[in-house]
């Protein structure tokens, strides 16, 4: 059949009742009261004369033949298609809408606006109500809670890579406070502009200036009762059995890569405060490793993980776990029993395979 005849049989056959009069004419184009065409009846006018061309002819700007009766119908099915999902989405869009304007129109959201229970409340911003209830959480721990004190008097002597390692801890540190359940207040103390510690917090960590906390130039001696102190350091001979609200913890802020052992315990001792160390030695024992090393000497984001998990499970070995990490050469002892215990079945396992062999073996 030749592509024209093939063509206005295609036309004859998909022409829409609908779209013509009884003599096969088109209706004419609706009009308003203003002499201006309805819009509806213009975008369907357009629909039409880019369709029904292409019907009787080749398509308009293509290199290619005269439409085929199937390619008009999934035309006009892909249409119908994309006028579908746009109504969709028009209509999810009215009820985003009406979910974000309580109190309006007739349906759900006017049960929820003013009446017997007064005006309805504007609702929270996203994004705020964390901020909110970690600024309400700290705000508590100012009043009641305990205090946590990094004496940066000791990072005098730090070179300017110490002293920005220094600094990432602190922001590591103020990040779980403000995460945790039941934080702590924290206080920087002999904090004094011009510092290196001073230049490197502030050039490292964002919105420094607006951290909830307490920095001052002065000691923690004129701010603090002496009774009330407790300076933590790893080689003090007093285990830290528990946290007490009433207290005040300090943690020597310095990041020393030499590892001057007993600098901040005679710190401590020089201005007669009462000492700590966490209980590693008590719940941890030592992992054999290839380098055979074992130190209990933490960064300060890592002891104040351990006291902040323990302040909320009241569990050493939780919070120990928690906060020392593989690198140090400590295990608890619950999991070097079952790694021994592991071993001695795997070991025992290997004995009876080797026997069993060994008696199936011919002679």
């Amino acid at each position: 059949m030749a592509a024209g005849g093939g063509a206005g049989g295609a036309a004859g056959a998909e022409t829409d009742p609908a779209d013509t009069d009884p003599a096969g004419e088109m209706d004419p184009p609706k009009m308003d009261p203003a002499g201006e065409m309805d819009p509806a009846v213009a975008a369907e006018a357009l629909r039409l004369l880019q369709i029904e061309p292409s019907a009787a002819g080749p398509r308009s700007g293509g290199p290619e033949g005269p439409l085929s009766r199937n390619a008009l119908r999934k035309r006009r099915r892909w249409e119908r298609v994309v006028a579908a999902r746009r109504g969709k989405r028009r209509q999810e869009r009215q009820r985003r809408r009406a979910r974000r304007a309580p109190g309006r129109g007739d349906g759900a959201g006017a049960a929820l606006g003013s009446g017997p229970a007064g005006p309805a409340q504007p609702p929270l911003p996203r994004g705020r109500v964390p901020a909110a209830l970690a600024r309400e959480r700290l705000l508590q721990a100012r009043a009641a809670g305990p205090r946590l004190c990094l004496d940066l008097g000791v990072a005098g002597g730090m070179t300017e890579k110490e002293s920005g390692r220094l600094a990432s801890q602190i922001r590591r540190l103020y990040g779980a406070n403000r995460r945790a359940a039941r934080p702590f207040w924290l206080c920087l103390t002999e904090f004094a502009a011009g510092t290196p510690i001073y230049e490197q917090c502030l050039r490292m960590n964002d919105g420094f200036a607006r951290y909830l906390m307490d920095t001052t130039p002065e000691s923690y001696l004129d701010l603090f009762p002496l009774d009330a102190i407790v300076y933590l350091t790893p080689d003090s001979e007093n285990v830290l059995e528990d946290i007490d609200p009433d207290k005040v913890y300090v943690l020597g802020g310095l990041v020393d890569e030499s590892i001057h052992k007993q600098l901040t315990l005679q710190r401590a001792r020089e201005q007669c405060l009462q000492t700590a160390r966490l209980p590693i030695r008590e719940y941890m024992v030592k992992a054999p490793n290839s380098r055979n090393y074992h130190s209990e000497t933490l960064a300060i984001n890592q002891v104040f993980d351990i006291l902040c998990t323990y302040y909320e499970t009241r569990s050493w070995p939780v919070a120990l776990k928690a906060g020392v990490s593989s690198g140090k050469g400590f295990v608890l002892r619950e999991e070097q029993v079952e790694t021994a215990q592991h071993s001695t079945t795997q070991g025992n396992s290997l004995f009876c395979g080797e026997e069993l062999h060994r008696q199936e073996a011919p002679a």
